[in-house]
């Protein structure tokens, strides 16, 4: 794979006849990381990798609706964390689970999927990240696990940087709280 330039990709991306493979090199280009936002987000392995699926799906169809108004990767991870969002109500919904036992249902699917071999320690911080409300654990995820700027997260989400930044601030003390306390 040639190496990635998103300016040039996108630009690709706007000629049918390259979008094809200028698709191709997104798909490779962001598989891995947005594979490991959607798994942090719905945890089991399966789930994840159909919603991944979804993503580049809904991206394909949609290219036409890029601007390119944002960076391509905050478009794409738009997208996945919408598809998670929708995944997780049509969960609750299935299963019947509130919104206050969401925690309870998904340490589940966490513990029966064959994918996840976290130790007691793992099994912990989890537990405390799935204590936060949905949108403290999506941005506590992106910041924590990927390392996100709080400007991405703020197009991602539609929400304002401070607003997100006291998110995060919270999410840190709640789960420092979870953990001290259960020790």
């Amino acid at each position: 794979m040639r190496q990635y330039r998103e300016d040039d990709v996108i630009e690709r991306l706007r000629n049918p006849e390259t979008q094809r493979d200028a698709f191709a090199d997104v798909v490779a280009a962001y598989s891995e990381k947005l594979y490991w936002q959607i798994r942090k987000m719905v945890l089991g392995h399966e789930d994840a990798n159909d919603i991944l699926q979804n993503t580049f799906l809904k991206a394909w169809a949609n290219l036409d609706s890029f601007r390119g108004d944002a960076k391509l990767s905050t478009w794409m991870y738009k997208i996945a964390v919408n598809e998670c969002i929708t995944f997780l109500n049509k969960q609750r919904a299935t299963n019947n689970v509130s919104l206050d036992d969401t925690d309870i249902y998904l340490m589940d699917t966490l513990r029966a999927d064959d994918y996840f071999d976290g130790d007691e320690i793992d099994e912990k911080l989890q537990k405390a990240i799935l204590s936060l409300p949905e949108k403290q654990r999506l941005v506590f995820t992106m910041k924590y696990n990927e390392d996100m700027k709080y400007e991405d997260m703020s197009e991602i989400l539609g929400t304002s940087v401070g607003a997100l930044k006291a998110s995060y601030h919270h999410a840190v003390k709640k789960i420092e709280t979870f953990l001290t306390n259960d020790i």
